[in-house]
């Protein structure tokens, strides 16, 4: 059976370094942070203070206060990125039949937030206190079901939850079942709101973040020799893809392509990579095949270059191995260095960048890479965004659990 095409038709993002697709993309491709020393709790007593959070984001500007108190910060973000996506999609289920278009999203620890929350009610309160809207807050597949009520969406609705591979996950299941039949559209990405005291300090106490607080905007630094941890985020990014045909039967603005999927795990060790980045390479590799590609078509990948000694590391070799005689001549940049580590949304807020960079001929930026590693040789358009022509991208998401998973997108071509 041949399988459908299927295309990129709206985007939406709500992250540190800019609250909407626009000004997300405008930071990315002039080199801007947006992580800063922490704002939403006192970090007095903990050895990481700074973070990657949204900033001047009103709920009132989106729900009514009656509709905030029975929402995650987690799913505020994903209704807000969703509706952003859905309306640059002109995607209007009531003109459609919504029992063909779908949510698949991915979050690693969903409602968080409110569970650390209740749990503090609980305590301090006793047991009649705990809110009849915790389990409803908390679950980590609420957000997708918000989003499916909100716009009256009926068909499929999962949440995929593999780490900081699970945005990545969800966009290649969305593309799976569309390309199985079973919807005609998805809405997919994924979400997180984890900047919180209790995830600082488990991360932070396993040596994972970095410590510079005294220059917040450059301690992520991904692929370079004075790297010393990940910077923990918060945000959301969303896509629409549906089949060309149901695309161009609406009249949809045609994005991109999405070509490829592909997954591995690497049986290896609960956080480390394993060694040369074996299992990323194989998912490198599945997806490159997915898309009906070879190597040597590629031009630019979105790294997961988390700043992290061990990823920047396999990841690099990772790229080499599959790569091969190409790999010098391949571009790549790793787009944490500018927003952080979203967790189980990065892989959405990444693919949002790799679809906009065939979209407007421009690959973002590596920012602070000022030292190169020598064990991390490869070019990572060091500081400044470079134009040139990009027909094929990769977006690369690598999780704890060893969970790979890799998107390849192309210029859509009719």
């Amino acid at each position: 059976m041949t399988k459908p095409k299927v295309v990129v038709t709206g985007l939406g993002a709500v992250a540190p370094n800019g609250n909407n697709i626009d000004k997300f993309w405008s930071a990315l491709v002039t080199g801007v942070s947006g992580i800063d020393q922490i704002q939403s709790y006192d970090t007095d007593g903990h050895t990481v203070k700074i973070a990657g959070e949204i900033r001047n984001f009103n709920y009132e500007d989106y729900f009514d206060r009656k509709e905030i108190r029975k929402l995650d910060r987690f799913t505020i973000l994903a209704l807000v990125a969703a509706q952003e996506a859905i309306s640059d999609a002109r995607l209007d289920s009531s003109k459609l039949n919504p029992d063909s278009i779908g949510v698949i999203l991915g979050s690693g620890v969903g409602g968080v937030s409110t569970l650390i929350e209740q749990q503090h009610v609980l305590d301090a309160k006793g047991p009649k206190r705990v809110s009849p809207y915790f389990v409803p807050k908390m679950i980590v597949n609420i957000a997708a079901g918000h989003i499916a009520i909100r716009f009256n969406l009926k068909g499929p609705n999962q949440t995929v939850a593999s780490a900081c591979a699970s945005a990545t996950d969800a966009i290649g299941i969305a593309l799976r079942l569309i390309q199985a039949g079973d919807a005609e559209a998805i809405i997919t990405g994924g979400s997180e709101a984890s900047v919180l005291p209790l995830t600082i300090a488990g991360f932070a106490n396993m040596r994972a973040l970095s410590t510079r607080n005294d220059d917040p905007k450059g301690a992520s630094r991904p692929f370079d020799l004075d790297r010393d941890g990940f910077v923990l985020s918060e945000g959301s990014g969303i896509l629409v893809i549906e089949t060309e045909q149901h695309a161009l039967a609406r009249n949809a603005p045609i994005i991109a392509e999405l070509a490829g999927y592909g997954a591995s795990d690497d049986a290896f060790h609960i956080t480390q990579p394993s060694e040369g980045g074996a299992g990323g390479a194989i998912a490198m590799q599945r997806a490159i095949t997915d898309a009906n590609l070879v190597p040597d078509d590629l031009n630019y990948i979105n790294a997961h270059g988390t700043s992290t000694p061990y990823n920047d590391k396999n990841e690099s070799n990772a790229i080499r191995t599959v790569f091969g005689n190409h790999t010098d001549r391949i571009k790549i940049s790793s787009t944490k260095s500018m927003t952080g580590h979203l967790l189980g949304a990065s892989g959405a807020v990444e693919a949002i960048a790799s679809v906009k960079a065939l979209e407007k001929q421009v690959a973002p930026p590596t920012i602070n890479l000022k030292t190169p590693d020598p064990d991390c040789n490869l070019n990572y358009i060091p500081n400044k965004a470079q134009n040139f022509e990009i027909n094929s991208v990769m977006s690369n998401s690598f999780g704890f659990g060893g969970h790979n998973g890799v998107l390849v997108f192309k210029k859509y071509e009719q």
